[in-house]
């Protein structure tokens, strides 16, 4: 069989032992002392982790992210000598656009699953069939069930060119490349190569920071301080001040992970201290995964979605092989990237920052489709995935 060659995946049922494992593990959990604030900035709040744990451990059902996951077709194949894992679902509607659909950290194929039936069968969810995709949703090297590297080099662009080697691959001459978080680096830098066949790309976490501001954020970061950049407009000054808290505030878990993730031996030994660090992201998408777990979840961003995925990067045992991809990674999160094919932008309402229509006309050249929504997070298709999937029928439209 050559290397190139696709292979079926079938899902691995995890032996009974395992699980029991897992439920002991959670409930052997030695906790620290609370913490000292009413709020989430000394972090993940304990009251929060208590009831994660005693539901994943004695209510959530260990063996339903097997089932979800079971019932879609899965491949696997070896890019640049690494096997890749991908679900590939084509739509049963004649002329459907290839879509590849790229996760982010601390996500994975699980924040995209409900969004693969409004993609491929839109008149099952009240749109046109004439919008249909096909769905390519592949797990990034270090991932859930796609290989973890063994040699340096994997970083976003690395990825990027394996991506449209994945879609030629498959057959897919024509396509265009959607992603947020992660994936939003990967598909700008996959609109910056510009492959043949890449149509246009669409993203949810648009790589838009002109230089001067990046300049300036990364100047506060290491504490110089200083003013904001002159000249900018309300939107942008809202969107500099976002950011600048972000840096600030937010974003110790990027610096971890992107100085020293072999660091983090506990996110292979404990999973309460594993699903933790899933759940230090931004702030608002910290606090709709607080209240899935309180009681209160906000879109489809349930606690049996949250566990779906801490599950999955438990059981194959990924926490520090996906934070490698921050050590690995040398381009800047939200700046420009010098996309040259035709791209859209949705900047979701709680997004880490929601993005200037001035700034992407300037980062994207050829930029088709720009919207700003009233609701939605970091995780979108996670959280809201029927006006995730709207968004890219729309975005994608003139591109057929």
């Amino acid at each position: 069989m050559s290397p190139t060659t696709v292979r079926p995946f079938t899902v691995p049922v995890t032996p009974e032992p395992e699980l029991e494992a897992l439920r002991a593990r959670i409930q052997a959990t030695r906790w620290p002392d609370p913490e000292l604030v009413t709020d989430f900035t000394q972090g993940v709040q304990l009251t929060v982790m208590r009831e994660l744990a005693r539901y994943w451990a004695t209510e959530y059902d260990l063996r339903r992210c097997e089932r979800r996951l079971g019932a879609l077709p899965h491949y696997v194949t070896e890019i640049d000598g690494l096997d890749i894992h991908f679900i590939h679902v084509r739509s049963p509607h004649d002329n459907a656009l290839p879509v590849i659909i790229t996760h982010g950290w601390p996500g994975s194929i699980v924040e995209l699953l409900n969004v693969i039936g409004p993609l491929t069968d839109p008149p099952a969810h009240g749109a046109d069939a004439a919008d249909a995709f096909d769905v390519v949703i592949p797990s990034m090297p270090g991932y859930g069930y796609s290989a973890k590297p063994r040699e340096l080099g994997w970083g976003p662009a690395r990825i990027a060119r394996a991506w449209d080697v994945l879609m030629k691959r498959l057959g897919h001459t024509r396509y265009v490349a959607q992603g947020g978080d992660w994936g939003a680096i990967i598909t700008d830098l996959m609109g910056a190569q510009a492959p043949e066949g890449l149509l246009g790309i669409h993203t949810n976490m648009a790589g838009v920071v002109p230089p001067d501001v990046w300049t300036r954020l990364a100047r506060n970061v290491l504490g110089a301080g200083g003013p904001p950049p002159s000249g900018l407009s309300e939107a942008e000054m809202r969107t500099f001040e976002q950011l600048d808290y972000f840096f600030a505030k937010g974003v110790g878990y990027g610096v971890q992970m992107g100085t020293r993730p072999q660091t983090m031996y506990g996110l292979a030994d404990s999973p309460v201290a594993l699903a933790a660090w899933m759940l230090n992201h931004d702030a608002g998408s910290y606090q709709d995964i607080a209240d899935a777990f309180l009681g209160k979840p906000v879109g489809d961003l349930t606690r049996d979605e949250i566990l779906d995925n801490v599950t999955l990067t438990w059981l194959t045992n990924t926490g520090v092989s996906s934070a490698r991809l921050y050590w690995e990674n040398t381009v800047g999160f939200f700046d420009v990237k010098n996309v040259t094919v035709p791209a859209a932008v949705s900047t979701f309402a709680h997004e880490i920052y929601r993005v200037p229509r001035s700034w992407a006309e300037r980062a994207y050249p050829n930029l088709i489709y720009f919207n700003e929504l009233g609701r939605g997070n970091h995780f979108a298709a996670w959280q809201e995935p029927a006006l995730f999937a709207g968004e890219l029928r729309a975005a994608f439209r003139s591109l057929r």
